[in-house]
């Protein structure tokens, strides 16, 4: 549900002058089937990345990790025999996150559903909220259709983001890269004459 659409980008204006950024790994791409098994979120706050603001924490999932998602993001079975139950998980990323705006990497079709899930799958009382999709920044910086990609890869190469020594498609390394794009395609959007549209949508965390 989208709650606004908002033409003035900047961090010097609400809600953008106060962030979480944020990325899960999963078993798998359906919300439905599958679940999560890392997530990780660092604070912006007035544009700055605020490296000792952020959360992390490996998930325990119900069924085993398949050995392509193991190849795929580097996280075993035994990374995650002792972690914390989503139950337990989630509420405390949603202390972490408090009214901040969320932004995540297609996080509209992946992230945020998959939230939400858990939430249901294990009775987690939830709470509504607000984010943005990164990847719609994207869309307002290059054009929808001029670029041929707005995945993540394509914007770290497109904003010349370095990922020397970052590991891909482990949360922590995809959310520090994420929060470096997202600055500077605010920056950006900031500096534009023209209005932009970016819509504010409403989305659930548990409840506080």
């Amino acid at each position: 549900m989208k709650l606004k659409t908002v033409s003035k980008i900047g961090f010097d204006c609400e809600p953008f002058n106060d962030m979480v950024v944020f990325d899960l790994e999963t078993t798998g791409l359906s919300s439905r089937r599958h679940e999560i098994i890392q997530i990780a979120a660092m604070r912006i706050s007035d544009g700055e990345i605020q490296p000792d603001d952020s959360f992390f924490s490996y998930v325990k999932p119900q069924a085993s990790i398949s050995r392509f998602i193991t190849s795929y993001t580097g996280i075993t079975n035994e990374d995650v025999k002792d972690a914390p139950m989503p139950k337990d998980v989630l509420p405390d990323f949603s202390k972490y996150c408090g009214d901040s705006l969320l932004v995540a990497h297609n996080g509209q079709r992946f992230d945020l559903p998959f939230v939400m899930r858990t939430c249901e799958r294990h009775n987690i009382k939830t709470r509504r909220t607000h984010y943005i999709d990164s990847i719609h920044l994207s869309w307002n910086v290059w054009g929808r259709r001029e670029v041929p990609s707005h995945n993540l890869d394509s914007v770290i190469s497109r904003l010349k983001v370095s990922d020397d020594g970052v590991k891909r498609h482990d949360a922590r390394g995809d959310v520090d890269l994420t929060a470096k794009c997202v600055c500077r395609m605010i920056d950006k959007l900031g500096k534009k004459t023209r209005d932009t549209e970016l819509g504010i949508y409403s989305c659930v965390l548990p409840q506080l």
